[in-house]
């Protein structure tokens, strides 16, 4: 499938394609998902390039992901999915800038294409280019990422104050609640793990744009707009770093909680081991069948020997609140 996007008026019109031998001359944009071998070759006749395979696209060597070909550029990122999902993934976009024209080559739904399709269906620069779109989608795909970055921060410290600030029941900590907090804070530092991974392949992008400027009448606007995206990109991988780090902490604090909880559970198995022992003596002692056993003939024998054992009991645990062991 493939969407042709035209300029019209004030705005990028999404054109209704019926032949793929006769594509509009005037297409800014060509979006193609899970493109036929046929869609593949209209654009690569409309636009004069090569469509990368999908497994090229997999390619992880930055020479396979950035570099020109024919006067186009071929540039290749790892973009966020589904990141409000309990399953958020990956997958690679290609952009490919050719005669002021952009298409791009995905697998998969990221929303930066929807909202940037919707927001310049509404109203976009006058003589919009590829480049134009380019820009728009690569800002897009930057805010998409720090959104998640805030939200996954947010959630975090929700995490950490169930673990240092547990409300009333919840400070006894019991193995559902545990395995909880361990579930959520494993795909939380599995989504960090992909958004930062997105924004270093995003930041390489930017990089390589800007490097390809150099000789091409981009405007000063433009320019300036690739200097904020470094910047920006650049920011939001050390926020995405201080975010893993901090996740890394909250994992360690939530298994030192954990071993805790199951000192304190062995610790009441041992005290109650230990205050048992002296009753245990005492009923050994009144079990063995010995002749002569004087309280076996007393009429108080029994009651004394419970008492003893009591007592015995008693005073062990006793003995460990008043040491604050307990």
């Amino acid at each position: 499938m493939f969407s042709v996007f035209v300029p019209s008026e004030s705005s990028l019109k999404k054109a209704t394609v019926t032949d793929m031998e006769a594509l509009p001359d005037n297409a800014v944009w060509i979006d193609l998902v899970k493109p036929t071998m046929a869609e593949d070759k209209a654009v690569e006749r409309l636009a004069g390039i090569a469509v990368p395979t999908r497994e090229d696209m997999q390619e992880i060597e930055i020479s396979s992901r950035l570099y020109i070909e024919n006067s186009a550029r071929y540039m290749t990122a790892t973009l966020m999915c589904a990141a409000d999902t309990e399953n958020p993934r990956t997958t690679a976009v290609t952009f490919i800038l050719a005669s002021h024209r952009l298409v791009t080559v995905r697998y998969d739904e990221p929303r930066p294409f929807v909202l940037v399709e919707n927001k310049l269906a509404r109203a976009c620069a006058p003589a919009i280019t590829g480049e134009m779109v380019l820009m728009e989608l690569l800002d897009a795909v930057i805010d998409r990422n720090a959104d998640i970055l805030e939200r996954a921060g947010g959630e975090m410290d929700a995490i950490s104050h169930q673990i240092f600030e547990p409300d009333g029941a919840a400070r006894t900590g019991h193995a559902k609640r545990y395995s909880d907090i361990l579930i959520a804070i494993g795909r939380k530092g599995d989504l960090t793990s992909k958004v930062r991974e997105s924004l270093v392949s995003i930041g390489r992008v930017v990089t390589f744009v800007t490097a390809s400027v150099d000789g091409v009448k981009w405007s000063k606007d433009m320019r300036e707009q690739l200097k904020t995206m470094q910047r920006d990109v650049a920011s939001l991988t050390d926020h995405a770093s201080y975010l893993s780090n901090k996740i890394t902490f909250i994992l360690d604090a939530m298994l030192g909680v954990v071993n805790l909880e199951q000192n304190n559970i062995i610790k009441l198995f041992s005290v109650m081991a230990v205050v048992l022992m002296p009753p245990t003596l005492i009923a050994s002692i009144y079990g063995m069948n010995f002749k002569i056993m004087p309280e076996l003939e007393w009429q108080h024998g029994y009651p004394m020997a419970v008492v003893m054992m009591a007592l015995a009991a008693v005073a062990p645990y006793m003995y460990f609140r008043w040491k604050k062991w307990l």
